[in-house]
């Protein structure tokens, strides 16, 4: 028998919702029911048979979040294809080559992508470009000429490790690496934060994230599976988000830290602009305790929850509840306890488990990893290494079981012989009121090996000095963590498509020349 198939939530959820909402694309107002979402799905399904595509075979998305992107994912996990959602961020070169390591000859494209998708299309072997909405820009077929002429196919059920999902990571050390996602480690993602968020038909779920990243995993599968009403925002901008949340009044979201500081920090912003959640997640990215507790003071009725995960767990692994965001203390540095099924271990660099209190490589074991890295077997192997999925984070596990994060290790500085987590150092300038983003990194030092250096963009209107930044860390870290310089930027620090720092960007041109690998 099986269970860990989309169908087991989607089709049971049409039915008993069929004249409900959907999803609605915030930007347009226009949406679907669940019954007219399925039928579109099916029809997607029909229209990616009639261009070659079925179960096993990639199709490419680059589009801005929409309600046709919700139809393919969901096309795919009923037995369509195999989805690969594209970078939005992602260069022609790392495009081109994505596209042709997955195999994929369908790309479907909005008019904002569409000249991007065609000047790789030769390159990257592409045979169908599919233009999702309007706009005169190049492409083969129009999506609604595709699924006008497509027969509604829903086909049967497929396996438990049928793939579903080819997630290429954003490719912070060389070219993207491809997750291949089956549908067992989806779904069992989804039970993970089924048992934790409590979701219903009287659910309002902001989708913000972009959906080509893992963290919008459980708003495109989990919202739906339960009946939820899905608000789509095509593309997060603040003033955007703030009049989605007063227009359609959603109970849940997920943001990445980045998006909650430039919404709260954005001169048009007021407390109704983000008070309609009862559920907050945050997560995909370190969280200034500073910017947390300000949240936390500002919706004190809001369930605040952090998700800890990464593309290749599908994407959870553990949970911060509300219950410890409002208890403070320790536990607002804490990426909180395993979920249910999953177990951390923190290793050396040999692989010997370290004690409980000594940081070390965040190792995990659960059944919602990845199938492997497509096309590399040596980069698979290495990752699960010992039996364990080994993280890349830094971080240690408590007597109580929670776990803390440090760093990456990639991001980790070893300054005069003693090592220095970035993140702690990010939190105690970002705790200083004039900082509005802030980005710690190692340079080279004649002196120390590597020096601790900071990358400052302060408020608008607010002044401070590198000396004054330097002397407020003083009560917060120890003398050698201190930034040795600091660097003012006016305009905002690089972000990939995911609203990460690319802390690889700021370290290359210091680091040309030297024998550090910048990754």
């Amino acid at each position: 028998m099986k269970e860990l198939i989309y169908h087991r939530l989607l089709l049971p959820a049409v039915a008993a919702n069929a004249d409900r909402p959907c999803a609605t694309n915030a930007g347009t107002g226009v949406g679907t029911t669940f019954a007219e979402h399925l039928y579109n799905v099916s029809t997607t399904i029909g229209g990616l048979q009639s261009l070659g595509v079925g179960r096993g075979d990639r199709f490419a998305v680059m589009t801005l979040n929409s309600v046709e992107y919700l139809e393919l994912y969901h096309a795919a996990f009923l037995g369509g294809g195999v989805v690969n959602p594209l970078n939005l961020r992602f260069a022609p070169k790392e495009l081109a080559y994505v596209l042709r390591d997955s195999g994929t000859k369908v790309c479907f494209v909005d008019a904002f992508f569409a000249g991007l998708i065609d000047s790789v299309k030769e390159e990257a072997g592409l045979e169908h470009v599919v233009l999702v909405g309007g706009g005169d820009v190049p492409h083969t077929v129009r999506h609604a000429d595709l699924l006008a002429a497509a027969d509604a196919v829903i086909p049967d059920e497929g396996e438990e490790t049928d793939p579903v999902v080819l997630m290429y990571t954003g490719g912070t050390t060389g070219l993207p690496k491809g997750v291949l996602l089956d549908q067992r480690a989806e779904m069992l993602n989804a039970y993970h934060v089924f048992t934790r968020l409590q979701f219903d038909r009287s659910t309002v779920n902001l989708i913000q994230t972009p959906m080509f990243h893992a963290a919008s995993m459980f708003g495109v599968l989990g919202g739906p599976a339960q009946g939820a009403h899905s608000v789509i925002q095509p593309m997060f901008e603040p003033t955007a988000v703030m009049k989605t949340v007063r227009a359609y009044q959603p109970t849940s979201t997920v943001m990445v830290p980045t998006m909650i500081g430039m919404t709260m920090a954005h001169p048009d912003f007021t407390p109704d602009g983000l008070s309609s959640f009862t559920d907050l997640v945050y997560g995909a990215s370190p969280m200034p305790q500073a910017l947390l507790e300000k949240l936390l003071a500002l919706y004190p009725d809001t369930n605040i929850w952090q998700g800890y995960g990464m593309t290749e767990s599908s994407s959870v692994l553990s949970f911060l509840g509300p219950d410890e965001h409002r208890a403070g203390g320790k536990y607002l540095r804490s990426a909180g306890k395993p979920a249910m099924g999953v177990v951390f271990s923190i290793q050396d660099d040999h692989g010997n488990l370290l004690p409980v209190g000594t940081p070390g490589e965040v190792c995990a074991r659960a059944g919602n990893f990845m199938i492997e890295y497509w096309n590399k077997p040596e980069a698979t192997t290495e990752a699960f290494r010992g039996g364990w999925y080994h993280s890349g984070d830094a971080g240690y596990l408590d007597s109580d079981g929670y776990l803390f994060l440090v760093d990456r290790v990639k991001d980790m500085i070893v300054t005069g012989g003693e090592n220095v987590y970035s993140t702690e150092v990010e939190n105690a300038i970002a705790s200083h009121p004039a900082v509005l983003q802030v980005a710690v990194i190692g340079i080279p030092s004649d002196q120390w090996g590597e020096a601790v250096h900071a990358v400052v963009v302060l408020k608008e209107g607010l002044t401070a000095t590198a000396a004054e930044l330097i002397d407020h860390c003083r009560d917060a870290i120890a003398g050698y963590k201190l930034p040795k310089s600091v660097e003012f930027r006016t305009e905002p620090l690089p972000l990939s498509g995911a609203m990460k720092v690319l802390k690889k960007d700021l370290r290359e041109p210091y680091w040309e020349g030297h024998d550090r690998k910048v990754n």
